[in-house]
């Protein structure tokens, strides 16, 4: 008798017979375009980006792509922005990973996250980049480790209103920031090393973003020392505003434990704890709630710290009759009241902490990791959506609704090309410099003409003060 295979085990076998369908690896020289690379490659492919200069901006708007440098006998690829090109690398796929690259002298970004999901981050060298070093913004899910920043006039590591987040074993220094936590949710910084910036370590609220709170973030185990550089940020910026001195800054931040850190050599504070009113004005957005609330703080180890404060820390430890500039400065509104919490708390000079309780938590041994098992879906976005997540993942980043952070606010945008959606696509696919006492915004132009044109209209129907996702 003939033996009938079943129609559905027909169709497997062939399917298993067939080729299977592998990820490329896809080899770039000195001389050739990563660029172009890119442009071939599909969900899967390994960039191999091999010693040599490469003056180009790169974009990768697919899933799944990996741009790898290969080191050779100690030479690094490099991205060289030759002080005239403003980003290095600006992805927007989901599952991107860029890692083993050298970039330099680019006037805005390195590595700029405009959404996507489950990104990785790592063993990159990144120098003299203007803005940002490394700014994930807008995702879910990543991973930032073993890379090296300096020479950063805003935020050497800055994770701008992501999800799940681990920031672990980078150095930072010579930056105005070193590791910037802002309005995320979910951020483990550990192991890492924050020394000669403005301040160190920030994790805080800035009002008029989108999303209006930051909280569940940990600060363990971090090297937090000797964070006196002069500010040297864009004036009138929201970071230009951060005193020179201070390792840690936690301001309207909700959930923060800092356990495990050394803290030493900051000559205004080890760790200021504040509102809103810290560096900007509270009224300016009344989504954003000003306080910092629950407050962990742990053993860390401090010293040294408050040699040299600034006046309004001088004239503060003068009420306290106090010569030793403090460890822990807890200043403004909830940031005194007893829903902080602290351990061994005559181990530090500390002002403003006499009301915080005794924490019961001792240690956070139970938190490995913020990253999400098994990663985060991919974002399935409609046109409406795109133009909604084209504000949040670009715009934002500079962009605040009713002040300023680096560029204009939104509203003052708003009112300029009110009558004018085509005006502001042109002007995002090719910025002038426009005011004096503004950067330069960084050209759009890979973004489609339909995208920049919806752009802004976007802009317009979403990015009112009362969102929140």
């Amino acid at each position: 008798m003939k033996k009938i295979i079943p129609q559905g085990l027909l169709w497997l076998s062939l399917i298993l017979a067939a080729p299977t369908l592998m990820a490329a690896d896809i080899l770039v020289k000195d001389g050739e375009s990563i660029q172009g690379a890119v442009n071939k490659a599909n969900t899967g492919d390994v960039i191999l980006v091999h010693p040599g200069t490469y003056k180009e901006s790169v974009y990768v708007d697919k899933d799944g792509i990996t741009i790898r440098g290969v080191v050779i006998d100690g030479e690094w690829p490099v991205m060289e922005g030759e002080g005239v090109r403003n980003d290095a690398i600006l992805y927007s796929g989901n599952d991107f990973t860029v890692e083993w690259l050298t970039i330099t002298h680019y006037k805005g970004n390195a590595i700029m996250g405009q959404a996507g999901n489950n990104f990785v981050i790592r063993y990159n060298r990144v120098i003299d980049t203007g803005v940002y070093g490394i700014f994930p913004q807008f995702g879910k899910n990543g991973l930032i480790e073993y890379n090296v920043l300096s020479g950063i006039e805003d935020a050497a590591i800055y994770v701008g209103m992501c999800d799940n987040v681990d920031v672990r074993h980078n150095e930072v220094f010579d930056n105005v920031a070193g590791i910037e936590i802002e309005n995320p949710r979910h951020a483990l910084v550990e192991n890492n090393y924050a020394h000669d910036n403005t301040a160190g370590l920030l994790v805080f609220i800035t009002p008029g973003l989108p999303i209006k709170t930051t909280y569940d973030v940990v600060l363990r185990n971090n090297f937090v020392v000797n964070n006196n550089t002069a500010n040297f940020g864009a004036p009138g910026s929201i970071v230009s505003k951060v005193p020179a001195g201070i390792g840690i800054v936690v301001m309207a931040a909700d959930d923060v434990i800092v356990e495990g850190n050394i803290i030493s050599g900051n000559k205004t504070a080890g760790i200021v704890v504040t509102d809103l009113a810290f560096i900007t004005d509270i009224s300016s957005d009344p989504d954003s709630e000003p306080n910092p609330d629950r407050m962990v703080f742990l053993d860390n180890l401090m010293f040294d710290n408050g040699a040299d404060p600034v006046a309004d820390v001088k004239a503060l430890m003068l009420t306290q009759f106090s010569r030793s500039g403090p460890d822990i400065l807890a200043n403004l509104g909830s940031a005194q009241e007893p829903d902080n919490c602290i351990i061994n708390r005559e181990r530090y000079t500390s002002f403003g902490v006499k009301k915080w309780s005794e924490c019961e938590r001792k240690d956070t041994k139970d938190i490995v990791s913020m990253l999400i098992p098994g990663g985060a879906p991919s974002e399935v976005v409609t046109t409406e959506g795109r133009t909604k997540l084209l504000y949040q993942g670009i715009c934002a980043g500079c962009h605040a609704y009713n002040l300023r952070m680096i560029g204009p606010p939104t509203l003052t945008v708003q009112a300029l090309y009110l009558n004018d959606p085509q005006g502001i696509a042109d002007y995002i696919a090719a910025p002038h410099k426009v005011r004096t006492d503004y950067p330069t915004m960084p050209p759009q132009g890979h973004l489609s003409p339909e995208l920049l044109a919806l752009q802004y209209w976007g802009r317009h129907r979403h990015m009112q003060p009362k969102i929140s996702l």
